[in-house]
């Protein structure tokens, strides 16, 4: 059966991943909300689309749409808003009888998640995460192979992630911690809950790094010792990235092996949504131990630690 959407920040970065991935599993997009009316985009896919730039109005005809026909309403709202708004939009398309498929981060603070379990309960609708690199194949397979091996030692993680961004980003909602959460909740939210889903959950975290477009600390999972390093500054990018003229550089390595990354990333919201599709969807509790990480190091000070368990890019 084809499924409406509606869908929450169609002019944003992010959305057009999600606009892909509601063609490539053939379904409608009905409706679509943006206060920039910027939104062109919406052609390369969809052409009968009612769009609107005030919430108000969007509301008012997602309504409307719900006292219809199963066949005419909105089954799932897709939610590509700032982080700040995750959990009002996702409110608004529980009560409005929708599913909600979200961005990451879920939520800012982790006690919304509660919160939004409740409301799934009463509503009878069901909140989901895209947490696309719990699909690339090349994590898949490394999860496979530590699940596969028995050892008590915990492995050593380095995980270093730059991606330049211009000044724009400092004037922008991401650079408002209270909107965004930060650089480790924004970007590094990502990477978090790809260790956490592989390695186990965190049981010590600190902080070692704290600036507006950089951060870095360490992690201890119950298999393995991160060191991480997040970085918006084109400045940190290694030499081998800049001759080769790239904005963006990440790698990230187990007991000194590189975990390839280079391939697999073009479809990953459309495999995601396939799985919400089939039933088996990222829930509130997949996405729950990343926010909670997230939030600790968000509040966390700048603590002292073993030369041992510093980044090599930090230079305390």
């Amino acid at each position: 059966m084809i499924k409406n959407f509606a869908l929450i920040g169609v002019g944003g970065y992010i959305a057009p991943r999600h606009l892909q991935a509601i063609k490539d599993t053939n379904n409608n997009l009905l409706a679509a909300v943006d206060k920039n009316d910027s939104v062109g985009i919406l052609d390369r896919y969809f052409f009968d689309v009612d769009f609107f730039t005030e919430f108000e109005r969007f509301d008012r005809h997602i309504d409307k749409l719900h006292r219809m026909k199963d066949e005419k309403r909105v089954h799932y709202v897709s939610i590509c808003s700032p982080n700040y708004l995750h959990d009002a939009h996702i409110r608004f398309a529980l009560k409005a009888g929708a599913d909600a498929i979200c961005e990451k981060p879920l939520v800012l603070n982790p006690w919304n998640l509660d919160l939004l379990a409740q409301l799934e309960q009463d509503t009878g609708k069901r909140v989901y995460n895209i947490l696309q690199l719990r699909v690339l194949p090349s994590i898949v397979k490394l999860k496979e192979e530590i699940e596969a091996i028995e050892t008590k030692e915990k492995y050593d993680i380095v995980l270093t992630y730059i991606t330049s961004r211009g000044k724009w980003y400092n004037y922008s909602w991401k650079g408002d911690v209270s909107k965004s959460g930060g650089i480790a909740t924004n970007i590094g939210i990502h990477f978090f809950d790809m260790l956490i889903w592989i390695f186990g959950k965190p049981q010590y975290h600190e902080l070692h790094l704290s600036e507006p477009n950089k951060a870095a600390g360490f992690i201890e999972l119950e298999k393995a010792r991160v060191k991480w390093f997040l970085s918006l500054d084109p400045k940190d990018l290694p030499g081998p990235a800049l001759e080769a003229k790239k904005t963006t550089f990440r790698t990230i390595t187990y007991n000194g092996k590189e975990i390839e990354f280079s391939d697999g990333f073009t479809d990953l919201h459309t495999q995601v949504y396939k799985r919400i599709l089939s039933g088996k969807g990222f829930s509130i509790e997949d996405a729950r131990e990343s926010i909670v990480l997230a939030h600790q190091i968000r509040n966390s000070k700048i603590g002292k630690t073993p030369d041992a368990d510093l980044h090599p890019a930090v230079k305390l």
